[in-house]
C-alpha cells in the first residue's frame, strides 16, 4: 500500500483531499482519463465494510491493498494500468434493508430523527 499522496502520484493526479480521518482518507482526482475518487483505509476490515456498503449504490471500483478508486468503468480500467488492483462492479439494488452490521459512515440511508 502507499499513502493517499503516493497513490495519487502513481495515478498522475494531484489529490483534492476531502476526508482526512484516522480510519480513511479520501480525495477527488482528475486526470486525462476522467474524474474519480481515491480512498485509502487504515485497516483491511474498514476497507471491506466501506466496499460492502458502497456496492449497494452500484458503480465500478478499482480495489487494492487498503485503497479503492471509484469512477466510471473506462476511468477505473485506465487507472488499473498505473495502480494495479482488481476491478469490482457494485450491484445497484435496495431490497428494503442493509446487510451486515450497518455501522458508521452511511450518508443518507435513513431518516431517523428530525
Amino acid at each position: 500500500m502507499g499513502t493517499l499522496e503516493e497513490l495519487a502520484a502513481r495515478a498522475r493526479c494531484k489529490p483534492n483531499i476531502q476526508t482526512d480521518a484516522d480510519e480513511l482518507r479520501q480525495a477527488n482526482c482528475a486526470t486525462s482519463d476522467g474524474r474519480y475518487v481515491l480512498t485509502t483505509f487504515a485497516t483491511d476490515r474498514g476497507q471491506r465494510e466501506w466496499i460492502n456498503e458502497a456496492n449497494d449504490y452500484g458503480g465500478t471500483y478499482l480495489v487494492g491493498r487498503r485503497w479503492v478508486a471509484v469512477g466510471e468503468e473506462k476511468v477505473v480500467t485506465a487507472l488499473r494500468g498505473r495502480l494495479g488492483g482488481m476491478v469490482e462492479t457494485g450491484s445497484l439494488h435496495h431490497s428494503g434493508g442493509s446487510k451486515g452490521s450497518g455501522g458508521g459512515g452511511s450518508e443518507d440511508h435513513s431518516d431517523h430523527g428530525s
